[in-house]
């Protein structure tokens, strides 16, 4: 809730703060906006702009209280918004800082513990602003473990579409660096909405370590299954056959299209058989797509003989997206949007170089994916379920 005037002249105070005093400028730039957006958040939660008259309001402003944040860009001086006698309390602060502490109690960590070089240093100093101690790090830490454990273990509920890959960060293992697995899943609820549901660090993606995983989203309520999206890893495929022997597996396409070219027997061919197999994924109908693989085993059984032998065994397990509502198609032939999430945990890892122990790992992939989730849950649905649910347990 905001109204037009107040986004007026918060433009143009940004606007006239980057003129005036370029990067200096940030640092009240961004006191502004964590200021205005708290007096959104009351506005919303009393249901009423400032010196409005209406029937909703839900309760009374009651002033301001100073509190100093400390960020990248220095200590910001704040006024949080009060609320008479209802406990309110503004979220955009834990929102917009949350895995940025997480990263500094990351690389706090790798200085105090003897494994930092002068980057890391140089990093600590640039990005925390001020000197962290130990006292210090010890508290951000039980902080954050409790909060992002509360998140990791939160009821899950009906979920129609699961996607699960992992991504490797480098973690300090028993005296040696090593690169570990980060497990992730996120699900497409019955109202088309995109959940968050797991995260873990594991030493690889051996079946052991997926099967533990998967079983742990079994434990906190998910139910309702209808597909499961992922690539074909030994270790994820076995580990999805014990726990969901049932459920519809869709190979991701994307995967497959590269998995097919790397049976060209030659290079030149590598562009034909991409062409074949798009032919094939991208038909109107699962009769029409199984016909045109067969017509293609039979055209390449000579001249690429590997590549139709691999279709043949494989091509089935692209095609179940077919046995889903047509409009959902381009959202589950592929995990490409968890290909997107993991871009995004390396982007706000990078400047970590390594990870002193799995706990700091997984402490700031939370942090990235709760912000991720927020973003989620507030955003517009991704897909209408209304087609599959339609169907109830007919797939």
């Amino acid at each position: 809730m905001i109204s037009d005037q107040m986004k007026d002249n918060l433009v143009e105070q940004i606007i006239k703060g980057l003129i005036g005093q370029g990067a200096d400028g940030l640092k009240a730039i961004l006191e502004m906006l964590f200021n205005t957006a708290m007096k959104v958040e009351r506005s919303e939660f009393l249901g009423a702009l400032p010196n409005e008259r209406t029937e909703e309001r839900k309760g009374y402003a009651n002033g301001y209280k100073p509190k100093t944040l400390q960020t990248r860009m220095g200590a910001l001086d704040l006024e949080v918004p009060q609320v008479r006698g209802m406990g309110f309390y503004p979220q955009s602060i834990e929102k917009g800082t949350r895995s940025e502490r997480a990263l500094k109690v990351a690389i706090a960590q790798m200085y105090l513990e003897g494994v930092s070089t002068r980057r890391v240093q140089d990093i600590t100093e640039k990005l925390c602003g001020y000197e962290i101690n130990a006292t210090q790090v010890s508290r951000a830490t039980q902080e954050l473990d409790e909060q992002f454990e509360r998140f990791r273990n939160r009821s899950i509920g009906e979920i129609c579409y699961l996607t699960l890959d992992a991504t490797y960060l480098k973690v300090r293992h028993d005296g040696s660096v090593i690169d570990m697995a980060i497990l992730l899943a996120y699900g497409v609820t019955p109202e088309g909405k995109r959940e968050i549901l797991g995260a873990s660090v594991s030493l690889s993606e051996a079946e052991v370590h997926w099967r533990e995983f998967l079983q742990r989203l079994q434990s906190r309520g998910l139910h309702g299954l209808r597909l499961i999206i992922s690539d074909d890893h030994s270790g994820l495929k076995s580990a999805r056959r014990s726990v969901y022997p049932s459920v519809p597996w869709q190979r991701c396409q994307f995967h497959l299209y590269q998995n097919a070219q790397n049976h060209a027997p030659k290079k030149s061919m590598r562009h034909e058989i991409a062409e074949t197999m798009r032919e094939i994924f991208t038909s109107p109908t699962i009769e029409i797509a199984r016909e045109m693989k067969r017509i293609a085993i039979e055209r390449y059984v000579k001249k690429a003989p590997e590549f139709a032998k691999w279709l043949e065994e494989n091509g089935e397990d692209g095609l179940t997206v077919f046995q889903f509502p047509k409009e959902h198609w381009q959202k589950i032939r592929t995990s490409n949007g968890m290909e997107r999430l993991n871009r995004e945990i390396k982007r706000r890892t990078r400047v970590a170089v390594l990870f002193p122990n799995k706990e700091s790992a997984l402490r700031l992939v939370t942090g990235v994916l709760m912000e991720i989730d927020d973003d989620w849950a507030t955003g517009r649905q991704y897909l209408n379920m209304s087609p599959l649910m339609e169907r109830g347990s007919r797939i």
